[in-house]
């Protein structure tokens, strides 16, 4: 089963009349290149495509700037960040007059790893980020499979429970045995295993690096160099601290949440939705689920995400800030919400436009001013309608 993913083709569409590279970025598996054949199918024009991790195609690409040059129409290259080198080369092929050449880029790895080489091709690239599925990409009626086995595709649709986490579990392996050490990160997989492990473990937590350190009996640096392997390819999002100045102590270290709830369900050993349901963890997995959708819905790109909290315990799940606007979100798995003190001391001292509760319960209504108590199925409603 293929999943058309209208809206990202809409937007890779926009990218690549504005920019002469285009660059899709995410974790393995998330359908960088399937999302690419469903692009290159609807362009006008011849389209080649070069796999960076197939001896074929690397042989092809012996002398990049010949083979790239005699190219016309759509050139995708999967799996950019094996070679670096090639960024030079495409800042001269993409400064051509007239360009006969349009290049998309497909990388597994964020832009600071993508930009390895000296001389990348700034100002002529747009990246967009892609993760798995989301609330929009999928029945609404499905939304309780999309976090039971997270989004990405192989796993969402695996034919049952056991196989998506089966298949979950072999993408751990692969990507600590394989894909960090070929991106140069040089800790053993199972030092790897046990730290992105001990994270799923202290998701939606603050982040302690010392702690960390003192659990593995290593220095605050090292742990601090994991974590940023593991941000950097999108396996872990760190949600940063709003720092307001109210004249309270705020907390200032990130919040820690796997990113794929699927995959944060494989590293805890849950592989099904009674399991999941039974375990302690399972509140912050919700939290962290919905977060997602709720950043994904809103298109908020990683600087206008944060949290808040102060040492006096007045908090908030997520802060959004665009332009102007600044909107609260508390995630509650919960039937009843109900307005907390600490809600109030969030819409006072961040100056909140709008406080949003998104809770378990069935119905969506008014808190109090400013506050609303918005159930996650119509969330979904307001998804399907684009609201």
């Amino acid at each position: 089963m293929i999943v058309a993913r209208t809206e990202r083709i809409r937007e890779l569409r926009r990218l690549m009349r504005t920019f002469r590279v285009v660059g899709i970025l995410g974790a393995r598996q998330v359908g960088k290149t399937t999302l690419a054949r469903q692009v290159a199918a609807g362009f006008r024009g011849p389209t080649t495509f070069f796999d960076l991790e197939h001896p074929r195609d690397v042989a092809r690409l012996r002398d990049p700037e010949l083979a790239l040059g005699s190219l016309r129409g759509l050139i995708v290259l999967d799996e950019i960040q094996r070679r670096p080198d090639l960024f030079p080369v495409l800042r001269v092929l993409a400064d051509r007059r007239p360009l006969p050449a349009r290049f998309l880029v497909l990388g597994s790895a964020s832009p600071e790893l993508l930009k390895q080489s000296a001389e990348t091709p700034a100002g002529r690239v747009g990246y967009t980020d892609l993760a798995g599925f989301d609330c929009e990409e999928i029945r609404a009626s499905q939304w309780e499979r999309l976090w039971v086995r997270g989004g990405f595709p192989l796993s969402f649709l695996a034919r049952s429970e056991a196989a998506s986490l089966e298949w979950r579990r072999a993408l751990v392996r692969d990507f600590l045995e394989r894909d960090l050490p070929g991106l140069g990160f040089r800790a053993a997989p199972e030092t790897m295993r046990r730290f992105w492990g001990m994270l799923a473990h202290y998701h939606g937590q603050i982040w302690n690096a010392s702690e960390f350190a003192r659990a593995f009996g290593v220095a605050d640096t090292t742990v601090r160099r994991h974590l940023d392997q593991l941000v950097s390819t999108f396996a872990i999002r760190l949600l940063p601290p709003w720092h307001a100045n109210v004249g309270k102590r705020q907390v200032k270290a990130p919040r820690v949440y796997v990113a794929d709830s699927g995959i944060l369900h494989a590293l805890l050993g849950l592989g099904s939705r009674d399991e999941l349901f039974s375990h302690a963890k399972v509140g912050a997995s919700w939290e962290g689920f919905v977060l997602e959708q709720v950043i994904r819905r809103l298109r908020a790109r990683p600087e206008e995400c944060f949290f808040w909290r102060t040492h006096t315990g007045a908090e908030l799940d997520l802060l959004i800030v665009q332009g102007r606007r600044r909107l609260g979100f508390e995630i509650k798995r919960t039937t009843a919400p109900s307005v907390t003190p600490s809600m109030r001391s969030a819409l006072r001292d961040l100056d909140l436009d709008t406080l949003t509760v998104v809770h378990a319960g069935q119905h969506t209504f008014a808190l109090d001013r400013g506050v609303r108590a918005l159930a996650f199925r119509d969330l979904l409603g307001e998804v399907a309608r684009g609201a």
